[in-house]
């Protein structure tokens, strides 16, 4: 389908660089927003805010305003309110770059085993390459301005979820190193007169 057709048939769900919540509405009610906008009912927005709380871990949270969260936490309250309304994608802008090394690493073992358990597909744009050779079942390599794809790399590491150690294995090294090198490619350092 056009791009004009998905957001109209809302076939994807984004999550934002920043959570951007709402701070005077609770998380839940946060995560009920876009329920809110396309008119499900009562019930049915609490069946799915409930799922998709248990499904981020936030469950006994919902009551909470985004202040009283961590940024992780927060973040994950912006990816249950995109996976509320069950869209077939999930496009996901540098979501996780704000957050410390340890938080960032726990929401990426988070994020694998929630595509583990929804099968969504999920678009992740990062500037990490660590996170995306580790996220990723395929990985596009572009180059800035113009943005051009530079390299497409399907992911020689096992589906599904895979341990943080993973990041030390031969075979995830050699897809980073690919990925650096189509980075370099696509960089250009000297000046063109």
């Amino acid at each position: 389908m056009t791009p004009e057709q998905a957001r109209k048939s809302r076939a994807y769900g984004y999550v934002f660089q920043a959570p951007a919540l709402f701070p005077w509405r609770t998380i839940e009610k946060n995560v009920a927003l876009p329920l809110e906008i396309m008119g499900y009912s009562d019930t049915e927005r609490r069946e799915r805010i409930a799922r998709t709380m248990e499904l981020v871990n936030l469950s006994g949270f919902e009551r909470k305003y985004p202040w009283q969260l961590s940024g992780g936490m927060q973040q994950r309250a912006s990816i249950a309110r995109a996976l509320a309304f069950d869209a077939d994608l999930l496009l996901m802008d540098e979501p996780f770059g704000a957050l410390d090394e340890i938080v960032r690493d726990h929401l990426n073992s988070e994020l694998l085993k929630l595509f583990a358990r929804t099968k969504k597909t999920i678009a992740f744009v990062t500037h990490s390459i660590p996170e995306a050779v580790y996220l990723s079942t395929k990985i596009v390599v572009m180059s800035p301005r113009p943005g051009r794809v530079t390299d497409i790399i399907e992911s020689p590491l096992p589906p599904g979820e895979r341990p943080l150690e993973i990041r030390e294995a031969p075979e995830f090294l050699a897809v980073a190193h690919r990925v650096r090198e189509g980075l370099r490619a696509g960089h250009s350092y000297e000046e063109h007169v």
